[in-house]
């Protein structure tokens, strides 16, 4: 049975991974501004994106805790993603106001 010391790296670790898959998906989300892309790309970068991070997921729970989905793990992803999704709109918000830009933020909604 794991100690404190080890579910409180365990924590971090899934904290971090879920910081991760929210920034991986706001860099999607960028390069589609980007790029024009039809609605079957936008479905295929999505499906590869999910799956992916099914798969990351999947490793870091493998490494961290052998495999044993803890409830403290979960709770760790969603808390990093919030936190990221906090940062990404603060982010957005300082850099319309610096920029004074008229178009949508960064962390918007669609």
């Amino acid at each position: 049975m794991p100690g404190i010391r080890e579910e409180m790296v365990v924590f971090l670790v899934a904290v971090v991974s879920g910081a991760v898959v929210r920034l991986t998906y706001q860099c999607i989300r960028c390069f589609r501004r980007i790029v024009a892309h039809r609605l079957a790309a936008i479905g295929a970068e999505d499906m590869i994106f999910w799956m992916g991070s099914a798969v990351y997921m999947f490793v870091q729970i493998y490494h961290t805790s052998d495999g044993s989905i803890r409830w403290y793990f979960l709770l760790g992803v969603v808390l990093g993603v919030i936190l990221m999704s906090v940062f990404l709109n603060g982010a957005g918000k300082l850099l319309k106001k610096i920029y004074g830009s008229k178009e949508k933020d960064l962390s918007s909604g669609a």
